[in-house]
């Protein structure tokens, strides 16, 4: 077992040396009261907007603190990184505002949104290099970089610096709230945020509750806590781009499984419906890391009832073209929309029947595949059906039944789902 017995802990007087250093690039972001959820928790729901940086993410506060804190001869032989997409926009803007040569890795299927971004805040001053299916990939390959040309590595979580930078969010919350905060939900990639809060908040306000949430594809904080040692995850979900790492740091472990008040996952599915709900109803665009800690809140309803809660809603920097795939995940996870192998009869009519005799009034067919072939009694088709409501299934599949339409249903076995598509 790799030695975790680093000890660091985030000082005050750290935190807010680095407040006046990122004061430079970073405004002060707002801390915004939402009515809604306010109702629907019967709570004081707050949410502090880090997606309103330049950049659209907290994570120029690190990545700027870091840079900044380097001497003459590390600036000069310059810096790299590796990341998902909002920690390279910190420091490509970091690089470009302090005129310092920066390598940047990032996975192949980062979005490419976030890697024109990047290069717009870098301009010439940063090389972009795509490397590998996840950040750990592009973390072992930058870190490979760094050392043949004696670079210095900006970390996006396990840093001294780029956490003490982090930490400055807890600082603005606190000078912003007149009264006591009692919980700060914060999403959870490799914990540097999270960390940082910890040592604002324990210096601060002690009785403040930090609760980490992560995406359930990707648990490496919440798995490494249970087990009480670093793990890394042979697989995750990557669809939380900006939350999914498959190890978190020495330094953030150590901070947060002693410190963290509850370490949870959130489904993807429930990320996603959580993002169109703050686009449509709030007209507030947030990528999937950044909807993590709202919704979060379902599964503390009854805890957080009369509380002041704040979710730190952590980057903006989604991709237009993700959009379909956020529906259908939302969907998905809401059980309004289902795929099934139906087996039509070849005969005639039979998908006449089946529009107007087994599909109920308010039901969509939005997938369709076919092939007819004439030499069998029944063809399979790929059918996915939108419902208004989950409880349509059962009578749908019923009447499926009935009629000898069904085939299989495909929600529940990923592997076939995957497949087929």
């Amino acid at each position: 077992m790799e030695d975790i017995t680093t000890t660091y802990f985030p000082q005050i007087a750290d935190i807010y040396r680095a407040a006046k250093t990122i004061r430079k690039v970073a405004r002060e972001t707002p801390l915004q009261q939402s009515i809604r959820y306010s109702m629907e928790f019967n709570a004081s729901v707050l949410l502090k907007r880090e997606d309103l940086h330049r950049v659209r993410s907290y994570k120029i506060r690190g990545a700027f603190n870091k840079i900044s804190s380097l001497n003459k001869d590390q600036l000069s032989n310059g810096v790299v990184c590796a990341s998902a997409g909002n920690h390279a926009q910190g420091v490509a803007f970091a690089c470009n505002h302090l005129k310092v040569k920066g390598t940047i890795f990032m996975p192949v299927v980062t979005p490419k949104q976030k890697i024109d971004q990047t290069q717009m805040f870098g301009e010439e001053w940063v090389k972009i290099i795509l490397e590998g299916d996840t950040f750990d990939d592009s973390y072992k390959a930058a870190k490979a970089a760094c050392e043949a040309g004696k670079k210095t590595f900006v970390h996006p979580f396990d840093d001294p610096k780029t956490i003490e930078g982090q930490a400055t969010v807890g600082l603005e919350l606190l000078e912003q709230s007149e009264t006591p905060i009692d919980y700060v939900f914060v999403a959870v990639g490799g914990g540097g945020l999270a960390s940082g809060l910890i040592g604002a908040f324990q210096a601060l306000s002690p009785n403040t509750k930090i609760v980490g949430v992560e995406p359930m594809g990707a648990p490496s904080m919440k798995t490494s806590i249970e087990k009480g040692e670093l793990v890394e995850l042979k697989e995750i979900d990557k669809f939380i781009d900006g939350a999914a790492v498959q190890r978190v740091g020495r330094y953030t472990f150590n901070i947060c499984k002693d410190h963290l008040y509850k370490m949870v996952t959130v489904p993807e599915g429930k990320v996603c419906q959580t993002i169109l709900d703050l686009y449509n109803r709030d007209a507030i665009v947030v990528e999937p890391a950044g909807a993590l800690t709202i919704a979060a809140l379902h599964s503390f309803r009854e805890e957080i009832k009369g509380k002041k809660v704040v979710c730190i809603v952590s980057g903006s920097n989604n991709d237009i073209t993700r959009t379909p795939e956020i529906k259908e995940r939302a969907l998905l996870y809401g059980r309004l929309k289902h795929y099934f192998i139906v087996r039509f009869p070849q005969r005639p009519g039979a998908l006449k029947q089946f529009v107007a005799e087994i599909l109920g009034p308010d039901d969509d067919i939005t997938h369709f595949e076919y092939s007819k072939k004439s030499s069998k009694e029944n063809a399979p088709a790929i059918v996915g059906i939108e419902l208004k409501s989950p409880e349509d299934l059962q009578p749908l599949m019923e009447r499926m039944k009935a009629n000898n339409f069904y085939g299989d249903y495909l929600n529940d076995k990923p592997d076939l789902f995957q497949y087929l598509i």
